[in-house]
């Protein structure tokens, strides 16, 4: 069971937090270690650091299930990121974990680890909105793929992060749940849709989060919140219990993705997420390689900071060349070249949308009851998607050309183990931007990797003069996550990576 945030207080759960637990008889006493950590020490750790942790027996489950949900009930109510709440589930599982443990019996590894699922990808017994009214009171059945996927390799779930209605925004904000704010300022977006993710993930209310990334979706909240990503190649996590459902000509553009403060964290839990489930026809059961096993030197990479449409911030620009440098220094041979059709990724990726005008989506909406629909989906609807083609050839000419983009990227990538740019060419945007003709201009960057479907990880490099995170992202050849994330981890050493918000 789960309660919606709001409803009522978290009860207790500041009190409990560093809590002993007695499990199945035998006793995980933290305070029999010689310095056992604080709650503050706790949250602080990676899912990777966590885990280590559990398996050691030098912090228990519910030591750290604890630590996470008092962070929660601390920065919840600036954020409104966590929408759902699991805690009494997460203490039972936290507990089984523990008394498993106790018996040398470990789960898989991310045994007794606390996360967090976007309100987008189903889970059991726990509501489920997509954002959107017609789904406010809805309770799956079953568990999104992804999600159980990662309760068999021991995690434990304290709860649902908000999104955009549909998930059709770059930033977060519905009719069912409201407005999630950036943890870095209050005044601006996490970014979307996997914004309530970015938000609590960066806040340290949960050291791991499942997502998923059609268009920016992981990778620009991200960057907004200064934080480490990976959209998996297509083809690579079933999308299986996502909703809506992806489903038709564009299904490919849409990944189940993974955010977390360490790139560390994305490597362990992605080859959990991974492989065919037979569900979704669309996995491929490619062999997943090792991060660590790639040697920098002598990797080919292209760079660009603008692609030729919206212009980067200077900030941003010099963030981008500094990682160019940085991996150079790390005997990365490094080329400055844009793909030639970097430019038309926007308009690519919104024609595949415009067939009806939106009218198909309007009638979901209704057909769920959803209505109203949230004002922030309504601008989705009449900037994103409308208006329809005239017709149904000039409709179908729009995926012609999704194709001929492909085909022009993967020429290029042939020259390349990698692309570095930036992820959008602003910081955090202002509540209620996004859809201004200058942001709009920006979402190529991270969308013409939707397109091509290639796995896209994202690290923080720096900071805006008005003290918020700058990102970029690293696109490698089809199924190279590990070279993806071999090289923004090298970033993340280099530049340090997240760094923790002070405006909650």
């Amino acid at each position: 069971m789960s309660d919606r945030i709001g409803r009522r207080d978290f009860l207790g759960t500041a009190a409990a937090a560093g809590a002993i637990v007695a499990a199945g008889g035998n006793a995980l006493v933290d305070a029999a270690k010689a310095a056992p950590a604080t709650s503050d020490e706790i949250i602080l750790k990676s899912a990777s650091e966590l885990a280590s942790a559990i398996r050691a027996k030098n912090l228990s489950s519910r030591t750290v299930v604890e630590a996470h949900l008092a962070q929660i009930a601390n920065v919840n109510p600036k954020l409104n990121a966590v929408v759902q709440l699991t805690a009494d589930s997460a203490r039972k599982e936290a507990d089984e974990a523990d008394a498993a443990l106790a018996r040398g019996e470990i789960k898989g590894p991310l045994h007794g680890v606390p996360v967090t699922i976007k309100d987008t990808l189903e889970t059991a017994g726990v509501i489920c909105t997509g954002g959107t009214k017609g789904r406010a009171n809805y309770v799956p059945n079953a568990d999104a793929t992804a999600v159980a996927r990662l309760r068999a390799a021991g995690a434990v779930i304290l709860g649902k992060t908000n999104v955009p209605e549909l998930a059709g925004a770059i930033e977060t904000d519905n009719l069912v749940y409201g407005r999630t704010n950036n943890p870095y300022d209050l005044a601006r977006t996490p970014g979307g849709s996997t914004g309530g993710e970015s938000a609590i993930v960066a806040a340290c209310g949960s050291p791991l989060g499942l997502g998923t990334d059609a268009g920016g979706s992981i990778r620009i909240p991200a960057h907004f919140c200064g934080l480490a990503a990976i959209k998996p190649t297509s083809g690579r996590v079933p999308r299986t219990g996502q909703f809506p459902m992806p489903m038709g000509a564009r299904n490919a553009v849409f990944h189940v993705s993974l955010i977390a403060r360490r790139v560390d964290d994305l490597a362990l839990a992605l080859p959990v997420i991974a492989g065919p489930d037979f569900r979704d026809h669309s996995i491929v059961g490619m062999p997943l390689l090792d991060p660590k096993a790639v040697t920098l030197n002598g990797l080919k990479l292209a760079w660009f900071e603008d692609d030729g449409v919206a212009a980067p911030t200077k900030e941003i620009a010099a963030a981008v060349r500094d990682s160019a440098n940085a991996l150079a220094e790390a005997g990365v041979k490094v080329e400055e070249s844009r793909p030639p059709e970097a430019g038309k990724a926007a308009t690519v990726y919104h024609d595949m949308s415009r067939g009806d005008g939106g009218a198909g989506t309007r009638a979901f909406l209704k057909n769920i009851g959803s209505d109203p629909i949230s004002p922030l989906f309504e601008k989705a609807l009449t900037y994103s998607v409308a208006p329809a083609f005239a017709n149904t050839t000039e409709a179908l000419a729009a995926f012609v050309r999704w194709d001929a983009f492909r085909n022009s990227m993967l020429r290029f990538i042939e020259n390349y183990d990698a692309v570095l740019s930036a992820v959008a060419p602003y910081p955090a945007l202002p509540h209620g931007t996004s859809f201004e003709e200058q942001y709009r201009r920006g979402f190529g960057y991270a969308q013409m990797y939707n397109l091509t479907g290639w796995p896209t990880a994202t690290v923080r490099i720096g900071t805006s003069p008005e003290g918020l995170p700058l990102g970029v992202q690293v696109a490698a050849r089809p199924w190279r996550e590990d070279v993806a994330l071999a090289l923004v981890s090298h970033l993340e050493r280099t530049f340090g990576g997240w760094k923790r918000p002070t405006a909650v």
